[in-house]
């Protein structure tokens, strides 16, 4: 049987509890060839991954799936990429508000997630679960932890990925989606991992990237910060992608 290390995050910016762990904690233990490991990690920049790859040590899991809330969203949104910078606009858990700083300081600018993020969106979508692809993780902990995850991990066996989830009706806030919803599609989403045909250290973007995504891509993006530059370019017959951003 495979190995599934799932994560859920502690409460943050307020709030008494985050939908996140509250799924992760109401999953069955085995899900479609995958035994499930489930860690609460804190909304710390850095601790959050400290925390994780602590329990990776341990557990040295096939799959790593990160869960978070993300407030304002009404679909689960696995995440298509992670970019190496950190900006908060309210504290972490430690007080601590980056402006500006690299995840990693000289690393990559963005990494791509190495599980089927497209499969997983429609999959959900297919079962009649709001859901789409994510082109943005944004800037605070969540992105902070799937880049970190993405680097640590690259070039591996070991397969990254993030899904965002939006409240959940306890929060009583808008929009929301009622948890035992949410946990339904992290299960189709843990199903939707078996088999996946992703080479390691590899997303299906860096092997072929057809103008139609490409276009896609950068329309999404730029739906959601200034793009000042993307180039893509082919190096060994991979796509690489640069891309400077300016924030509002």
């Amino acid at each position: 049987m495979k190995k599934l290390l799932i994560t859920g995050f502690d409460p943050f910016g307020g709030e008494e509890i985050n939908p996140s762990w509250e799924a992760v904690k109401l999953l069955p233990s085995n899900i479609n060839g995958y035994a499930l490991t489930k860690l609460n990690i804190p909304v710390v920049f850095g601790d959050a991954l400290s925390a994780l790859l602590s329990e990776a040590d341990k557990v040295h899991p096939d799959v790593i799936l990160s869960i978070g809330q993300a407030g304002g969203r009404g679909e689960i949104t696995p995440e298509y990429v992670a970019i190496n910078l950190r900006y908060a606009k309210i504290p972490d858990n430690n007080g601590f508000e980056p402006k500006d700083e690299a995840v990693i300081e000289g690393g990559d600018c963005a990494y791509f997630s190495t599980i089927p993020t497209r499969k997983i969106a429609d999959t959900l979508a297919a079962a009649s679960i709001p859901s789409k692809v994510s082109y943005s993780a944004g800037t605070y902990v969540c992105n902070d932890l799937l880049y970190g995850l993405l680097a640590h991990f690259k070039n591996t066996d070991t397969k990254v990925g993030f899904i965002h989830i939006p409240y959940c009706t306890e929060q009583n806030k808008e929009p929301s989606m009622d948890i035992n919803e949410i946990v339904r599609g992290l299960i189709l989403a843990i199903e939707s991992l078996y088999n996946c045909e992703i080479t390691p250290g590899q997303t299906d973007l860096e092997q072929k990237l057809s103008a139609d995504e490409r276009e896609a891509y950068t329309h999404t993006l730029s739906e959601e910060m200034a793009i000042k530059k993307l180039y893509f370019f082919e190096e060994n017959r991979r796509f690489s992608a640069l891309i400077i951003i300016e924030f509002s």
